[in-house]
């Protein structure tokens, strides 16, 4: 072996991993940017970002992370709000923020947020995004708000229907779906080159060979896209709404990289996340990424999996995409022009209904109908209203629901009419409800015998077993008998002498 190859022993599967990753990347970071209201050039600038440098850091050892679907539609947002120029601060503040709490170790708290909340985000995400592009695929303007772009969708298919120039659009973004498609269900061999790339390349040649109507990407310089923050930018900070928007780019493309980073953890045997690091690597990726102007970064689930299922071994194959898509920004970028937009809306489109959790939402509703409410509630929240305000209604219903499950009490009585009265009771017990308890047990008659069945309690606090006593004292003062009480878990035992040392 030579002396190269023993340093990098799997130099082979890394490279040829490396260009698989390449070629899924580079459709989406154009069709992101574009999405996302921006030249497509920051797309790629922020691809190669996520590649060259956050792949060297420490953190996650496969995943790749560049321009994401799910903070187009925030990005779409602070670019209309606030302007191109102030993109940049937004996420270098967002970035440096991310570094910090990678400093403070937080990065594992962020898998505490509840899945049904990260999910409806998604799909909340993948609605926006859905409807956004129809209108784009139509080259039709599209309007601002969330539910204005899903309520004016009949009207725009109808303006469509007019317009022979929307129906070549449109019938170039549902080609570009339909290859996608189509193309996952080739035999592994014919899906060595991505669907998302194949699809492109024929709505380009297609509109070339027809000389089809329709808008394609504008297209100059990687160098000239480049903004650094200046004196105008500066002065946004001023904007209370603007630094909400930085929170709300540095939470979500955290949660975002870091449920990304589980999810490729379950897809290989190699060495696991290691979360607070790959915080801080998204951190200094988004600080650079907003030093040049460009768009945020996160850790995108796409091109991960596509990572690990080319046979990617180390984070040689992540840096060497970046190096792909540096290269191809430098020496061929000219090439872009020929991509139709359409055909990127219908990559969008396409990427927003797998965003959309159908199986989960049918699966949680048939167990946990309260995990499919917020989940709901947080996808149209996010459509309704916006992404940080969708997500934090979703946050307060998810710890709703955990006070609610933690204080939850069930109290079951059993009488048959003759000998003695059996009364459950089931989950939390504390303080909190003893005016419930002692009203149902104060209830029960004095003259037979009563059964107290603790074996369902989780959780039994020092206020409550001495106001058990007392009313077991009361009730039969002259029989102690009379009233029995039946297994108390160990685990609710335990809490209880906790309690009661404090």
């Amino acid at each position: 072996m030579s002396p190269s190859l023993s340093r990098f022993p799997y130099l082979r599967q890394d490279f040829a991993a490396s260009l698989v990753v390449f070629l899924v990347a580079l459709p989406l970071c154009i069709g992101v940017a574009v999405a996302s209201g921006v030249p497509a050039e920051l797309g790629l600038i922020t691809g190669i970002v996520g590649g060259v440098v956050t792949g060297l850091m420490r953190g996650s050892s496969l995943q790749v992370s560049g321009p994401a679907a799910g903070l187009t539609v925030l990005v779409f947002e602070a670019v209309r709000a606030f302007g191109l120029p102030a993109l940049g601060v937004i996420v270098l503040l967002a970035g440096v923020l991310q570094i910090v709490m990678g400093a403070l170790k937080w990065g594992r708290w962020f898998r505490a947020i509840s899945l049904s909340v990260v999910e409806g985000m998604l799909a909340g995400i993948g609605l926006v995004i859905i409807a956004g592009q129809l209108y784009a695929a139509a080259g039709i303007p599209s309007p601002a708000s969330g539910l204005a772009k899903l309520a004016g969708l009949p009207a725009a298919l109808f303006k469509a229907l007019g317009s022979t120039t929307a129906l070549v659009s449109l019938a170039v973004a549902a080609g570009t779906v339909l290859v996608m498609v189509l193309w996952r269900r080739l035999p592994r061999a014919g899906r060595a080159v991505p669907g998302a790339l194949v699809a492109v390349v024929l709505a380009g040649a297609a509109t070339w060979l027809f000389d089809l109507p329709i808008a394609t990407v504008r297209v100059g310089g990687v160098l000239d896209a480049v903004r650094l923050p200046g004196t105008e930018s500066l002065t946004a900070l001023a904007d209370l709404a603007l630094l909400g928007t930085v929170l709300a780019f540095a939470l979500i493309a955290s949660a975002e990289s870091l449920f990304s980073a589980a999810a490729v953890d379950r897809l290989h045997a190699g060495p696991r996340t290691q979360y607070d690091r790959e915080l801080v690597a998204q951190g200094v990726g988004n600080t650079l990424c907003g030093l040049l102007g460009a768009l945020p970064m996160t850790a995108v689930i796409v091109r991960s999996s596509a990572n690990v299922q080319a046979g990617a071994r180390t984070k040689a194959s992540r840096v060497l995409h970046g190096v792909w898509l540096l290269l191809f920004a430098a020496l061929v970028p000219a090439t872009l022009s020929y991509v139709p937009l359409a055909a990127l809306a219908g990559i969008l489109v396409h990427a927003g209904w797998k965003l959309v959790p159908f199986r989960a939402v049918v699966s949680l509703w048939r167990t946990q109908r309260g995990e499919a409410l917020i989940l709901v509630v947080t996808a149209v929240s996010i459509v309704a209203a916006n992404m940080f305000e969708g997500v934090l209604i979703g946050l307060v219903l998810s710890v709703a629901k955990a006070a609610w499950d933690a204080s939850h009490l069930r109290i079951d009585r059993f009488d048959n009419g003759v000998g003695p009265v059996r009364v459950r009771l089931s989950g939390t017990v504390t303080f909190l409800r003893l005016p419930k308890i002692l009203d149902a047990l104060e209830a029960l008659p004095h003259d037979r015998p009563v059964e107290l069945d603790l074996s369902q309690v989780h959780h039994l606090d020092h206020a409550c077993r001495t106001a058990l006593e007392a009313w077991a004292a009361r009730h039969s003062p002259h029989d102690p008998g009379a009233i029995r009480v039946h297994s108390l878990p160990e685990r609710a035992r335990a809490s209880e002498t906790a309690d009661s040392s404090h």
